[in-house]
Protein backbone atom coordinates (compact mmCIF):
# COMPACT_ATOMS: atom_id res chain seq x y z
CA UNK A 1 0.00 0.00 0.00
CA UNK A 2 3.19 2.31 0.90
CA UNK A 3 4.39 1.29 -2.47
CA UNK A 4 1.03 2.25 -4.02
CA UNK A 5 0.80 5.44 -2.55
CA UNK A 6 4.56 6.76 -3.38
CA UNK A 7 3.94 6.04 -6.73
CA UNK A 8 0.50 8.16 -6.48
CA UNK A 9 2.47 10.59 -5.06
CA UNK A 10 5.20 10.52 -7.76
CA UNK A 11 2.88 10.00 -10.74
CA UNK A 12 1.16 13.33 -9.39
CA UNK A 13 4.46 15.22 -8.45
CA UNK A 14 5.53 14.27 -12.10
CA UNK A 15 1.69 15.79 -12.90
CA UNK A 16 2.46 18.82 -11.40
CA UNK A 17 6.28 19.22 -12.53
CA UNK A 18 4.94 18.45 -16.21
CA UNK A 19 2.50 21.14 -15.73
CA UNK A 20 4.54 23.48 -13.79
CA UNK A 21 7.19 23.04 -16.84
CA UNK A 22 4.37 23.30 -19.62
CA UNK A 23 3.17 27.00 -18.30
CA UNK A 24 7.03 28.05 -17.78
CA UNK A 25 7.44 27.35 -21.45
CA UNK A 26 4.41 29.27 -22.24
CA UNK A 27 5.46 32.16 -20.20
CA UNK A 28 8.60 31.56 -22.06
CA UNK A 29 7.19 32.19 -25.65
CA UNK A 30 9.11 35.36 -27.32
CA UNK A 31 7.82 37.09 -30.55
CA UNK A 32 10.63 39.14 -32.28
CA UNK A 33 9.32 42.27 -34.43
CA UNK A 34 11.28 43.00 -37.30
CA UNK A 35 11.02 46.71 -38.55
CA UNK A 36 12.65 49.83 -40.56
CA UNK A 37 10.88 52.26 -37.83
CA UNK A 38 14.25 52.52 -35.38
CA UNK A 39 13.15 55.81 -34.21
CA UNK A 40 9.81 53.94 -32.75
CA UNK A 41 11.77 52.44 -30.48
CA UNK A 42 10.84 53.80 -27.55
CA UNK A 43 7.37 53.82 -28.34
CA UNK A 44 7.51 49.96 -28.46
CA UNK A 45 9.32 49.65 -25.24
CA UNK A 46 7.51 52.11 -23.34
CA UNK A 47 3.88 51.74 -24.43
CA UNK A 48 2.96 49.08 -27.22
CA UNK A 49 5.36 46.28 -25.49
CA UNK A 50 3.54 46.74 -22.34
CA UNK A 51 0.25 46.93 -23.26
CA UNK A 52 0.37 43.89 -24.84
CA UNK A 53 2.07 41.99 -22.18
CA UNK A 54 -0.10 43.08 -19.54
CA UNK A 55 -3.25 41.35 -22.04
CA UNK A 56 -0.83 38.44 -22.57
CA UNK A 57 1.86 37.74 -19.71
CA UNK A 58 2.50 33.98 -21.70
CA UNK A 59 3.67 35.97 -25.22
CA UNK A 60 6.68 38.43 -24.86
CA UNK A 61 7.61 40.84 -27.56
CA UNK A 62 11.02 41.87 -28.69
CA UNK A 63 11.16 44.67 -31.05
CA UNK A 64 14.60 44.64 -33.00
CA UNK A 65 14.57 47.80 -35.91
CA UNK A 66 17.46 47.75 -38.59
CA UNK A 67 18.28 51.38 -40.03
CA UNK A 68 15.77 52.29 -42.46
CA UNK A 69 18.27 52.55 -45.55
CA UNK A 70 19.49 48.94 -44.39
CA UNK A 71 15.94 47.05 -43.82
CA UNK A 72 15.15 45.54 -47.20
CA UNK A 73 18.21 44.10 -47.99
CA UNK A 74 18.96 42.83 -44.26
CA UNK A 75 15.57 41.08 -43.71
CA UNK A 76 15.68 39.40 -47.49
CA UNK A 77 19.01 38.01 -45.88
CA UNK A 78 17.54 37.08 -42.64
CA UNK A 79 14.60 35.63 -44.35
CA UNK A 80 17.06 33.58 -47.01
CA UNK A 81 18.95 32.18 -44.04
CA UNK A 82 15.81 31.50 -41.89
CA UNK A 83 17.13 33.80 -39.23
CA UNK A 84 14.32 36.67 -39.14
CA UNK A 85 11.79 37.17 -36.65
CA UNK A 86 8.56 36.05 -36.31
CA UNK A 87 6.74 39.36 -37.31
CA UNK A 88 7.68 41.35 -40.19
CA UNK A 89 7.11 45.09 -40.62
CA UNK A 90 5.87 45.54 -43.76
CA UNK A 91 6.42 48.53 -46.44
CA UNK A 92 3.77 49.49 -48.78
CA UNK A 93 2.83 47.71 -52.24
CA UNK A 94 5.20 45.87 -54.10
CA UNK A 95 8.37 45.09 -52.02
CA UNK A 96 6.31 43.09 -49.29
CA UNK A 97 4.27 41.49 -52.05
CA UNK A 98 7.21 40.35 -53.34
CA UNK A 99 8.12 38.26 -49.95
CA UNK A 100 4.39 37.00 -50.09
CA UNK A 101 4.84 35.69 -53.58
CA UNK A 102 8.14 34.17 -52.27
CA UNK A 103 6.39 32.59 -49.52
CA UNK A 104 8.65 34.21 -46.67
CA UNK A 105 5.05 36.30 -45.20
CA UNK A 106 2.13 33.79 -44.56
CA UNK A 107 -1.40 34.77 -45.75
CA UNK A 108 -3.41 36.55 -43.42
CA UNK A 109 -7.14 36.49 -44.90
CA UNK A 110 -8.39 34.26 -42.09
CA UNK A 111 -7.58 36.38 -39.44
CA UNK A 112 -10.37 37.90 -37.57
CA UNK A 113 -8.92 41.38 -37.16
CA UNK A 114 -8.70 41.77 -41.00
CA UNK A 115 -12.57 42.80 -40.48
CA UNK A 116 -11.90 45.59 -39.13
CA UNK A 117 -10.08 47.32 -42.34
CA UNK A 118 -11.47 48.84 -45.46
CA UNK A 119 -10.41 47.35 -48.70
CA UNK A 120 -8.33 50.80 -49.17
CA UNK A 121 -7.31 50.06 -45.81
CA UNK A 122 -5.97 46.63 -46.38
CA UNK A 123 -4.79 47.50 -50.77
CA UNK A 124 -0.98 48.01 -49.45
CA UNK A 125 -0.66 44.57 -48.60
CA UNK A 126 -3.07 42.27 -50.56
CA UNK A 127 -2.76 40.52 -53.77
CA UNK A 128 -3.56 42.13 -56.99
CA UNK A 129 -7.30 40.42 -57.17
CA UNK A 130 -7.61 41.35 -53.64
CA UNK A 131 -8.16 38.01 -52.57
CA UNK A 132 -5.13 37.73 -50.04
CA UNK A 133 -4.23 40.00 -47.52
CA UNK A 134 -0.82 39.04 -46.02
CA UNK A 135 -0.08 41.94 -43.59
CA UNK A 136 -2.28 43.59 -41.19
CA UNK A 137 -2.50 47.52 -41.67
CA UNK A 138 -1.05 49.80 -39.22
CA UNK A 139 -0.90 53.52 -40.36
CA UNK A 140 -1.29 56.07 -42.86
CA UNK A 141 -0.30 59.45 -43.57
CA UNK A 142 -2.91 62.19 -44.84
CA UNK A 143 -2.08 65.02 -47.29
CA UNK A 144 -3.00 68.44 -46.77
CA UNK A 145 -1.60 71.83 -45.74
CA UNK A 146 -0.41 72.75 -42.21
CA UNK A 147 -0.07 76.90 -42.05
CA UNK A 148 1.26 79.48 -39.24
CA UNK A 149 -2.19 80.25 -38.02
CA UNK A 150 -0.54 83.04 -36.23
CA UNK A 151 -0.04 84.69 -39.88
CA UNK A 152 -3.64 84.18 -40.78
CA UNK A 153 -4.52 85.76 -37.59
CA UNK A 154 -2.55 88.89 -38.40
CA UNK A 155 -3.33 89.27 -41.86
CA UNK A 156 -6.46 88.17 -41.36
CA UNK A 157 -6.96 85.29 -43.76
CA UNK A 158 -9.28 82.09 -43.46
CA UNK A 159 -8.01 78.67 -44.81
CA UNK A 160 -9.17 78.45 -48.44
CA UNK A 161 -12.16 75.38 -49.05
CA UNK A 162 -12.13 76.12 -53.46
CA UNK A 163 -9.21 76.55 -56.14
CA UNK A 164 -10.28 80.40 -56.22
CA UNK A 165 -10.02 80.43 -52.55
CA UNK A 166 -6.98 78.93 -52.68
CA UNK A 167 -4.93 81.50 -55.23
CA UNK A 168 -6.51 84.36 -53.68
CA UNK A 169 -5.03 83.37 -49.99
CA UNK A 170 -1.83 82.74 -51.65
CA UNK A 171 -2.17 86.39 -53.48
CA UNK A 172 -2.91 87.98 -50.54
CA UNK A 173 0.44 86.21 -48.44
CA UNK A 174 2.72 87.86 -51.57
CA UNK A 175 1.26 90.86 -51.67
CA UNK A 176 1.66 91.45 -47.96
CA UNK A 177 5.50 90.61 -48.37
CA UNK A 178 6.04 89.63 -44.44
CA UNK A 179 6.00 85.75 -45.48
CA UNK A 180 6.99 83.35 -48.00
CA UNK A 181 3.56 82.05 -49.26
CA UNK A 182 4.53 78.33 -49.21
CA UNK A 183 7.28 76.18 -47.99
CA UNK A 184 8.82 74.06 -50.61
CA UNK A 185 12.06 73.59 -52.88
CA UNK A 186 12.15 71.24 -56.12
CA UNK A 187 15.82 70.23 -55.71
CA UNK A 188 14.99 66.84 -54.17
CA UNK A 189 11.88 66.02 -56.47
CA UNK A 190 10.31 64.07 -54.04
CA UNK A 191 8.49 66.69 -52.18
CA UNK A 192 7.06 68.44 -55.75
CA UNK A 193 5.12 64.89 -56.51
CA UNK A 194 4.23 63.88 -53.03
CA UNK A 195 3.33 67.35 -51.47
CA UNK A 196 1.90 68.51 -54.48
CA UNK A 197 0.82 66.37 -57.50
CA UNK A 198 0.00 63.59 -55.06
CA UNK A 199 -1.24 65.88 -52.94
CA UNK A 200 -3.75 68.04 -55.16
CA UNK A 201 -3.83 65.36 -57.73
CA UNK A 202 -7.01 63.32 -56.30
CA UNK A 203 -9.93 66.15 -56.42
CA UNK A 204 -9.10 65.96 -60.25
CA UNK A 205 -8.69 62.07 -61.28
CA UNK A 206 -11.48 61.36 -57.89
CA UNK A 207 -9.87 59.28 -55.85
CA UNK A 208 -9.82 55.96 -56.04
CA UNK A 209 -11.96 55.81 -59.25
CA UNK A 210 -9.44 57.51 -61.28
CA UNK A 211 -6.59 55.22 -59.89
CA UNK A 212 -8.00 52.38 -60.52
CA UNK A 213 -9.42 53.54 -64.27
CA UNK A 214 -5.38 54.11 -64.63
CA UNK A 215 -4.63 50.40 -63.36
CA UNK A 216 -7.16 49.07 -65.68
CA UNK A 217 -6.31 51.04 -68.82
CA UNK A 218 -9.64 52.54 -69.11
CA UNK A 219 -7.62 56.31 -68.30
CA UNK A 220 -4.33 57.13 -69.35
CA UNK A 221 -2.05 60.31 -67.89
CA UNK A 222 -2.69 62.45 -70.85
CA UNK A 223 -6.25 63.09 -69.86
CA UNK A 224 -7.65 65.66 -68.27
CA UNK A 225 -7.60 64.16 -65.26
CA UNK A 226 -4.43 63.52 -64.73
CA UNK A 227 -2.69 66.74 -66.97
CA UNK A 228 -4.74 69.38 -64.73
CA UNK A 229 -2.79 68.79 -61.64
CA UNK A 230 0.06 69.50 -63.51
CA UNK A 231 -1.25 72.78 -64.87
CA UNK A 232 -2.34 74.02 -60.44
CA UNK A 233 1.40 72.89 -59.90
CA UNK A 234 2.54 75.48 -62.67
CA UNK A 235 1.24 77.97 -61.06
CA UNK A 236 3.20 77.37 -57.61
CA UNK A 237 6.46 78.61 -58.70
CA UNK A 238 5.17 82.26 -57.93
CA UNK A 239 4.61 81.43 -54.71
CA UNK A 240 7.21 79.18 -53.49
CA UNK A 241 10.03 82.40 -52.75
CA UNK A 242 13.42 83.03 -54.09
CA UNK A 243 15.46 79.92 -55.08
CA UNK A 244 12.94 77.26 -54.27
CA UNK A 245 14.66 75.10 -57.57
CA UNK A 246 17.63 75.02 -55.48
CA UNK A 247 16.01 74.46 -51.73
CA UNK A 248 16.02 71.13 -50.35
CA UNK A 249 13.30 69.18 -48.34
CA UNK A 250 14.95 70.13 -45.15
CA UNK A 251 15.66 73.89 -46.39
CA UNK A 252 11.32 73.92 -46.36
CA UNK A 253 11.27 72.75 -43.36
CA UNK A 254 13.26 75.47 -41.49
CA UNK A 255 11.43 77.91 -43.57
CA UNK A 256 8.23 76.79 -42.35
CA UNK A 257 9.30 76.19 -38.34
CA UNK A 258 11.62 79.55 -38.02
CA UNK A 259 7.76 81.39 -39.25
CA UNK A 260 9.36 82.78 -42.44
CA UNK A 261 6.77 80.82 -44.42
CA UNK A 262 3.16 81.04 -44.02
CA UNK A 263 1.73 77.76 -45.74
CA UNK A 264 3.92 74.35 -46.03
CA UNK A 265 2.44 71.45 -48.28
CA UNK A 266 2.64 68.60 -46.13
CA UNK A 267 2.16 65.04 -44.92
CA UNK A 268 0.99 64.27 -41.51
CA UNK A 269 4.39 62.78 -40.91
CA UNK A 270 5.68 66.45 -40.33
CA UNK A 271 3.64 67.23 -37.38
CA UNK A 272 5.57 65.82 -34.57
CA UNK A 273 8.61 68.26 -35.85
CA UNK A 274 6.83 71.05 -36.36
CA UNK A 275 5.16 70.75 -33.01
CA UNK A 276 8.58 70.53 -30.94
CA UNK A 277 10.64 73.08 -33.07
CA UNK A 278 7.72 75.81 -34.30
CA UNK A 279 6.82 78.72 -31.47
CA UNK A 280 3.41 79.59 -33.29
CA UNK A 281 0.04 78.01 -33.50
CA UNK A 282 -0.80 75.91 -36.52
CA UNK A 283 -3.57 74.62 -38.44
CA UNK A 284 -4.50 72.54 -41.37
CA UNK A 285 -6.98 72.43 -44.60
CA UNK A 286 -7.40 69.70 -47.44
CA UNK A 287 -6.39 70.18 -50.61
CA UNK A 288 -9.24 72.67 -51.79
CA UNK A 289 -11.69 71.21 -54.42
CA UNK A 290 -11.68 72.67 -57.74
CA UNK A 291 -15.75 74.32 -57.28
CA UNK A 292 -17.39 74.91 -54.34
CA UNK A 293 -19.79 71.50 -53.56
CA UNK A 294 -17.11 69.09 -55.49
CA UNK A 295 -16.96 66.01 -53.62
CA UNK A 296 -14.08 66.42 -51.46
CA UNK A 297 -10.49 63.63 -51.62
CA UNK A 298 -7.88 63.40 -49.75
CA UNK A 299 -4.23 61.17 -50.01
CA UNK A 300 -5.04 58.86 -47.27
CA UNK A 301 -1.54 56.79 -47.85
CA UNK A 302 -1.38 53.37 -46.42
CA UNK A 303 2.30 53.35 -45.06
CA UNK A 304 3.17 50.75 -42.71
CA UNK A 305 1.81 47.40 -41.89
CA UNK A 306 3.01 43.93 -39.99
CA UNK A 307 2.82 40.54 -40.96
CA UNK A 308 3.50 36.64 -39.87
CA UNK A 309 7.13 34.93 -40.91
CA UNK A 310 5.48 32.05 -42.98
CA UNK A 311 8.31 30.21 -40.84
CA UNK A 312 8.23 31.67 -37.83
CA UNK A 313 7.98 28.40 -34.89
CA UNK A 314 5.11 30.66 -33.13
CA UNK A 315 2.39 31.00 -35.51
CA UNK A 316 -0.64 31.31 -32.84
CA UNK A 317 1.55 33.87 -30.74
CA UNK A 318 2.23 35.59 -33.81
CA UNK A 319 -1.62 35.63 -34.47
CA UNK A 320 -2.79 36.86 -31.25
CA UNK A 321 -0.87 39.66 -31.70
CA UNK A 322 -1.67 40.68 -35.24
CA UNK A 323 -5.14 40.39 -34.05
CA UNK A 324 -4.05 42.59 -31.35
CA UNK A 325 -2.58 45.15 -33.66
CA UNK A 326 -5.99 44.87 -35.79
CA UNK A 327 -7.73 46.28 -32.44
CA UNK A 328 -8.93 49.56 -31.19
CA UNK A 329 -6.65 49.43 -28.41
CA UNK A 330 -3.71 49.37 -30.64
CA UNK A 331 -4.97 52.27 -33.13
CA UNK A 332 -5.36 53.87 -30.72
CA UNK A 333 -2.02 54.01 -28.89
CA UNK A 334 -0.22 53.86 -31.78
CA UNK A 335 -1.97 57.06 -33.49
CA UNK A 336 -1.53 59.19 -30.21
CA UNK A 337 2.30 58.10 -29.70
CA UNK A 338 3.19 58.89 -33.40
CA UNK A 339 1.01 61.74 -34.16
CA UNK A 340 0.33 62.19 -37.71
CA UNK A 341 0.31 58.74 -38.66
CA UNK A 342 -3.18 57.54 -38.19
CA UNK A 343 -4.64 54.09 -37.88
CA UNK A 344 -6.30 52.34 -40.40
CA UNK A 345 -9.26 50.38 -38.96
CA UNK A 346 -12.73 51.03 -39.36
CA UNK A 347 -12.74 51.96 -35.29
CA UNK A 348 -12.82 55.82 -35.01
CA UNK A 349 -9.89 56.90 -32.98
CA UNK A 350 -10.12 59.82 -30.34
CA UNK A 351 -6.96 61.48 -30.90
CA UNK A 352 -5.03 63.73 -28.05
CA UNK A 353 -3.23 66.25 -30.74
CA UNK A 354 -5.09 68.69 -32.32
CA UNK A 355 -3.43 68.76 -35.00
CA UNK A 356 -3.34 65.37 -35.78
CA UNK A 357 -7.10 65.65 -34.91
CA UNK A 358 -8.01 68.17 -37.96
CA UNK A 359 -6.10 65.59 -40.68
CA UNK A 360 -7.71 62.41 -39.47
CA UNK A 361 -11.10 64.15 -39.50
CA UNK A 362 -10.64 65.04 -42.78
CA UNK A 363 -12.11 61.24 -43.28
CA UNK A 364 -15.64 62.30 -42.36
CA UNK A 365 -16.27 64.78 -45.00
CA UNK A 366 -13.76 63.59 -47.43
CA UNK A 367 -13.48 60.30 -49.80
CA UNK A 368 -9.66 58.46 -48.93
CA UNK A 369 -7.32 57.18 -51.86
CA UNK A 370 -3.56 56.23 -51.86
CA UNK A 371 -0.64 57.72 -54.14
CA UNK A 372 -1.70 56.61 -57.49
CA UNK A 373 1.68 55.52 -58.36
CA UNK A 374 2.57 52.93 -55.86
CA UNK A 375 0.48 50.39 -56.42
CA UNK A 376 1.29 47.56 -59.74
CA UNK A 377 1.84 51.07 -61.99
CA UNK A 378 5.63 51.38 -60.58
CA UNK A 379 6.92 47.68 -60.99
CA UNK A 380 8.56 48.27 -64.69
CA UNK A 381 11.03 50.74 -66.19
CA UNK A 382 10.70 53.41 -66.39
CA UNK A 383 9.29 53.45 -62.88
CA UNK A 384 6.32 56.03 -62.97
CA UNK A 385 6.87 57.02 -59.00
CA UNK A 386 9.99 58.08 -59.45
CA UNK A 387 9.08 59.84 -63.01
CA UNK A 388 6.27 61.76 -61.27
CA UNK A 389 9.11 63.20 -58.87
CA UNK A 390 11.04 64.54 -62.28
CA UNK A 391 7.99 65.54 -63.82
CA UNK A 392 6.45 67.21 -61.04
CA UNK A 393 9.60 69.59 -60.06
CA UNK A 394 9.73 69.98 -63.73
CA UNK A 395 6.53 71.61 -63.85
CA UNK A 396 6.75 73.81 -61.17
CA UNK A 397 10.49 74.97 -62.30
CA UNK A 398 8.93 76.22 -65.71
CA UNK A 399 10.94 73.66 -67.60
CA UNK A 400 8.50 71.28 -68.67
CA UNK A 401 4.84 72.09 -69.75
CA UNK A 402 2.06 70.31 -67.72
CA UNK A 403 0.82 68.65 -70.97
CA UNK A 404 4.67 67.29 -71.99
CA UNK A 405 5.20 66.18 -68.74
CA UNK A 406 1.71 63.92 -68.81
CA UNK A 407 2.55 62.72 -72.34
CA UNK A 408 6.45 61.34 -71.36
CA UNK A 409 4.72 59.91 -68.48
CA UNK A 410 2.32 57.93 -70.72
CA UNK A 411 4.94 57.16 -72.86
CA UNK A 412 6.94 55.10 -70.52
CA UNK A 413 4.06 53.80 -68.79
CA UNK A 414 3.04 52.26 -72.25
CA UNK A 415 6.70 51.04 -73.00
CA UNK A 416 6.14 48.31 -70.45
CA UNK A 417 2.13 47.99 -69.01
CA UNK A 418 -0.10 46.26 -71.32
CA UNK A 419 -3.22 47.66 -70.13
CA UNK A 420 -2.19 51.35 -71.49
CA UNK A 421 -0.73 50.17 -75.12
CA UNK A 422 -4.22 50.00 -76.72
CA UNK A 423 -5.16 48.18 -79.25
Amino acid sequence: MQGYKGYLLGATGALALGLAASSLLAQETTLTIESWRNDDLSIWQDTLIPAFEAEHPDINLEFTPTAPTEYNAALNAKLEAGSAGDLITCRPFDASLALFEQGYLAPLDDLEGMANFSDVAKSAWNTDDGATPFCVPMASVIHGFIYNADAFAELGLEEPETLEEFYALLDAIKEDGGYVPMAMGTVDQWEAATMGYQNIGPNYWMGEEGRLALISGEQSLTDEPWVAPYRELAKWGEYLGDGFEAQSYPDSQNLFTLGRAAIYPAGSWEIALFEEQADFEMGAFPPPVVNEGDTCYISDHTDIGIGMNAATDNPEAARTFLNWVASPEFASLYSNALPGFFALSNEPVSLENDLAQEFVSWREECESTIRSTYAILSRGTPNLENETWNASANVINGTETPEDAAARLQDGLASWYEPQQGE
